[in-house]
């Protein structure tokens, strides 16, 4: 039994019009995002999300989840980012490169120069990034990615290179880390390997590879969420395809053909 969860698609002006057809058809669009709404809307804990790049993004922070509540959020965002693609030069954004203060983050954010700032990182295909509460990122241009994060509206912007949108100095600063961060969780995902990436405290996350590890299954319990990120899966027997995303409750319904590869997220 599956449940198919709706697909969004998101026009962006930093979106792309070069998106692998195996995601759709989508002509000349400029593409940023693929989504995908969950039945339960807000109340679901977890969102999953394709992004694709042509320019920076804004630079951003996220509460945690008492600082997200205090302020009429349901819960915080922590996010993960697993690059499918990189074109050469691609970047993320994560963390500051040194110490400073929030006064000077707040004078750098109105002159632009907190762009220098930031711990821009070279990214290549198959980078995993754990982005938790308070840390100051973006992404770069060129990059394919799916994201995994906590299903919350709630984005602090600092900085979006003179685009007309609101940003939230005083909420963002408020909550930021102001230094460096290097997550233990970050790593090299190999498309060939099973492993668990993520195991709370807010969402566990495997990625699977054809012959899937019975063992990581076993972990899986409640409602799950199952991401294709090639050809060659289904669930209960139907094709789910790259760029669909579906809900189920036995993970032992999942199959994957030789040399596909996928992922699964549950709540913790």
């Amino acid at each position: 039994m599956l449940t198919r969860l709706e697909t969004i698609i998101v026009e962006k002006p930093w979106g792309r019009s070069d998106i692998p057809r195996d995601f759709g058809d989508f002509g000349d669009r400029r593409i940023g995002e693929i989504w995908f709404a969950h039945p339960a809307g807000d109340a679901a804990p977890i969102m999953v999300k394709f992004l694709f790049t042509s320019e920076r993004l804004s630079i951003q922070v996220h509460p945690d989840d008492d600082a997200a509540r205090a302020a009429d959020f349901p819960r915080g965002k922590e996010e993960c980012w697993l690059i499918l693609d990189a074109q050469p030069g691609a970047e993320l954004g994560v963390g500051l490169n040194a110490m400073t203060t929030r006064d000077k983050l707040r004078d750098a954010a109105l002159d632009g120069s907190i762009v220098d700032m930031i711990d821009w990182r070279r990214s290549k295909t198959g980078d995993f990034v754990y982005n938790r509460a308070g840390t100051i990122h973006a992404i770069g241009p060129g990059l394919t990615v799916v994201e995994v994060q906590q299903n919350v509206d709630c984005t602090y912007r600092l900085y979006d290179y003179g685009r007309p949108r609101e940003l939230h100095l005083d909420e963002g600063l408020d909550v930021a880390i102001t230094g460096p961060v290097h997550d233990p969780r970050d790593t090299f995902v190999d498309a060939s390997t099973n492993r668990l990436l993520i195991s709370g405290p807010h969402f566990h996350l495997v990625h699977l590879a054809s012959p899937i590890d019975p063992a990581l299954l076993q972990r899986a319990t409640g409602e799950l969420t199952f991401v294709p990120l090639s050809r060659g899966c289904r669930v209960a027997g139907e094709i789910v395809a790259l760029g669909e995303a579906v809900l189920l409750t036995d993970p032992s319904s999942i199959e994957m053909d030789q040399g596909a590869r996928a992922l699964l997220t549950w709540p913790a």
